[in-house]
């Protein structure tokens, strides 16, 4: 019989799979855009979509399927997952591939929220908060491995085979968490009414505007990454894969570095610094040329950018703890709500202003995150000395 803690390393494995099938297009946007015959900013729609589908219909999905076996709806979930992959791979044209991103995220979103459930419920007491970070290190491990292999991967047999790779390892999970998974109740669904009532409360509008405004600032610069080094960074395709694996293993670094620093040194300090240090990358990628000082700031932008994630999530559920785990759902769907926009805003400047521009945007962005997290950080302050002189 399988522990449990395995079960667990097998939905992150399913987490990765879906992580990987959304950023893989950053990796291999200017060869998706040559095969296809559309411009980079074209191309970079592709992730616009998916992360819109991803955030508008994850909520509502869960919603509609709360009292589901779990079980059960990880199949569901994973097959339509694996149907888009399977589209993706063997239907040409841009059209098409539009489609495909469409029924992976509709599946996607599923998949992650259903595994991070899964880990917390089959968890012995006590351990369901380092399952649940399992589950999330194999979405992050995405860029990390998924990236640069399907740079790779995608150099040696062409872009299309990434997804055909993805299908192939969907359905092997799929049969894998049949068979190891027990049936899981649901639980007591949470109306979409009451969890848009969060949004009335001005602390928790603002506290999501920071999630808003430094992921959409990221996504803005890393949807176009691999155009971006090889055409104004002057880094050769050679070279390409080991900068996406620095990258990655900088972001793995980076979440690591988020949770203890917010332990040690609290929320505020952890976020402002790592957004500062996010702005202060963005400017000097736009500036500097050169292998060696290229990496060096993609693995400090990389570590900054994901350093504000765990404080971020932990600072959310500290707003309204008894809603935090509504709160961190509508976060979820907040992230890729802000990979999309970002992606499309970043879109339309690489059409109508530059390539070059990315960056500067990116950072623009960010720094209103900065000044989101200090117009909180001002208002939770002035309550606490309020409850004090009351």
């Amino acid at each position: 019989m399988m522990s449990n803690t395995w079960k667990v390393y097998i939905l992150a494995l399913a987490s990765f799979l879906v992580g990987t099938s959304e950023y893989v297009i950053s990796g291999t946007l200017d060869k998706i855009a040559h095969t296809l015959g559309i411009s980079i900013g074209a191309a970079g729609q592709l992730i616009t979509i998916f992360s819109l589908v991803y955030a508008i219909f994850t909520p509502i999905s869960m919603a509609l399927t709360a009292s589901m076996d779990r079980r059960k709806l990880m199949m569901y979930a994973l097959g339509l997952f694996v149907v888009g992959n399977i589209v993706a791979y063997t239907l040409p044209g841009y059209g098409s591939f539009i489609v495909a991103r469409v029924i992976m995220a509709l599946g996607a979103g599923i998949v992650v929220v259903n595994a991070l459930s899964i880990a917390a419920k089959i968890a012995p007491e006590g351990k369901r908060a380092s399952a649940i970070s399992t589950v999330v290190m194999g979405f992050t491990a995405s860029l990390i491995i998924g990236v640069p292999i399907g740079r790779t991967v995608s150099a040696a047999f062409g872009w299309k085979s990434v997804f055909g790779g993805i299908a192939v390892l969907g359905l092997l999970i799929m049969v894998v968490l049949y068979l190891i998974l027990p049936q899981i109740k649901g639980d007591k669904p949470v109306p979409l009414l009451q969890q848009l009532a969060l949004f009335k409360n001005p602390k928790i509008v603002t506290g999501l505007s920071i999630t808003f405004f430094s992921i959409g600032g990221y996504a803005i610069a890393f949807t176009y990454l691999s155009p971006y080094l090889l055409t104004v960074s002057g880094i050769s395709e050679s070279m390409m894969s080991g900068i996406l694996l620095m990258f990655g293993i900088a972001s793995l670094v980076g979440s690591k570095f988020g949770g203890f620093s917010t332990d040690r040194w609290g929320v505020s300090p952890t976020l402002i610094g790592s957004m500062a240090l996010h702005v202060i990358m963005l400017i000097l990628l736009s500036v500097v040329t050169g292998y060696i000082g290229v990496m060096i700031i993609l693995i400090l932008w990389s570590f900054a950018a994901w350093t504000t994630g765990p404080t971020q999530q932990y600072n959310l559920s500290t707003l309204e703890p008894e809603a935090s785990s509504v709160l961190l759902g509508i976060n979820q769907s907040m992230m890729q709500l802000a990979m999309s926009v970002g992606a499309g805003v970043g879109g339309l400047f690489v059409e109508k202003v530059s390539l070059s521009s990315v960056t500067w945007l990116g950072a623009f962005s960010v720094a209103i995150a900065m000044v989101a997290t200090f117009i909180l950080f001002s208002k939770q302050k002035a309550s606490n000395l309020k409850e004090v002189s009351q």
